[in-house]
């Protein structure tokens, strides 16, 4: 029998409570149960928190300030955003591997966000790395939790358009506009394209 798992909220502390049965013993006869404990929601707020200040210090070029709250939110509670946005600081230094293993954690951490398996696919696309890119741009756009949304096809497009491949870019960049109607860079991109078509 496979184990039945129950979501239990005790003292503030999310759990998951398993039953697991003997193969061999009557029906309902728990062999075995575990609760695992998860942090406190309160932790998870302070490890988001953590993430906001970071990208402040980021997005104002104190890299060092930025990684050291990284660090300190995953140290609270591992997040798949805080070693996303961990992985994108340590590329603004050129620390491509270390930014790749960064997301890799936070795929497996979070498989619904879409977020690092994108940003894999621009870090390999810098390494020249076009066809590794793409089963990671994929995933991208297939990921449940991911804002904004066209980045994947952006890149996708970008990839199929350096490889020659007209017709596989331009179905990436209007599957872009679907995402973000309007988008100039996107319709001056499908306009090239196009041309190139004629």
């Amino acid at each position: 029998m496979e184990p039945i798992a129950f979501t239990i909220i005790r003292e503030g502390v999310l759990a998951f409570l398993f039953l697991k049965q003997d193969a061999d013993s009557p029906p309902g006869h728990v062999l075995k149960s575990e609760i695992l404990k998860m942090p406190a929601w309160k932790e998870h707020e302070r490890a988001m928190e953590l993430v906001q200040q970071a990208m402040h210090h980021q997005m104002a070029g104190e890299l060092d300030e930025a990684i050291r709250l990284y660090k300190e939110s995953i140290l609270t509670y591992p997040t798949a955003d805080a070693h996303t946005y961990l992985g994108w600081t340590y590329s603004f230094e050129g620390r491509i591997e270390e930014a790749i293993a960064e997301c890799e954690i936070a795929t497996k951490i979070d498989p619904d966000f879409g977020n690092p398996y994108n940003d894999i696919g621009v870090y390999l696309m810098q390494q020249q790395k076009l066809d590794e890119a793409i089963p990671w741009l994929e995933k991208g756009k297939k990921a449940k939790r991911y804002e904004p949304r066209h980045f994947p096809y952006l890149n996708l497009g970008r990839i199929y358009a350096a490889k020659g491949m007209i017709n596989k870019a331009l179905e990436e960049f209007r599957g872009a506009l679907r995402f973000n109607e309007g988008d100039p860079l996107v319709l001056q991109a499908i306009e090239e394209l196009e041309s190139k078509l004629q």
